[in-house]
């Protein structure tokens, strides 16, 4: 499909499934933290969803950069519209084909093909989607952040920088996408006198 050779392909699957148990994994375990407070009690950090997140896919490794951006962010509990690469969109149809199959709840994610820089306007203008991720070129990045800014919502972009490897486990998974899937809520609990 992405015309590289079939030991190519097979690494992205094979790193793509791999990126999918890590996930599963870390489903129950970034829910938050708890911290001593100095006057009699503790407060609770919780980390909850932040909603509808608009997610524009790398065109570089596009199987592996739509599981390695969407995973976290469905983890987290978020609904997801997800423009996959506009050159090899059939990497996210063709999965999304395995995913209506599964016990994921109808609507989590939500699929749009065409071309990124059209699409990532509407998302950043639109209301009810809480966040936007970008992960293309340096002037999309520009204008998501400019555009996400009229209405106060959160971005995540890499800023056009080409450098991120989605295979390395460092750079392409962890807890940086887990915090940019969730928002924070502190609640401060007294006891004591």
């Amino acid at each position: 499909m992405t015309g590289c050779g079939m030991e190519s392909g097979r690494k992205e699957v094979d790193a793509s499934i791999s990126r999918l148990f890590s996930y599963a994994g870390w489903a129950d375990k970034y829910g938050g933290t708890v911290q001593e407070t100095p006057l009699y009690g503790f407060t609770a950090g919780i980390n909850e969803p932040c909603g509808v997140i608009g997610i524009i896919c790398p065109e570089k490794n596009p199987l592996l950069g739509f599981v390695s951006l969407v995973a976290p962010a469905v983890v987290r509990g978020n609904t997801v519209v997800v423009v996959p690469s506009a050159s090899h969109p059939l990497s996210a149809t063709d999965l999304y084909q395995v995913l209506d199959t599964s016990d994921l709840p109808g609507g989590v994610i939500n699929i749009v093909t065409g071309q990124p820089d059209v699409l990532a306007k509407p998302l950043a203008m639109h209301q009810r989607v809480d966040s936007l991720w970008w992960f293309g070129d340096k002037v999309g990045a520009y204008h998501v952040e400019k555009e996400s800014a009229r209405n106060m919502k959160r971005t995540f972009t890499d800023y056009g920088s080409s450098h991120r490897d989605w295979f390395s486990p460092q750079q392409g998974e962890g807890e940086e996408f887990l915090r940019e899937a969730s928002e924070v809520k502190n609640i401060w609990v007294p006891f004591g006198e």
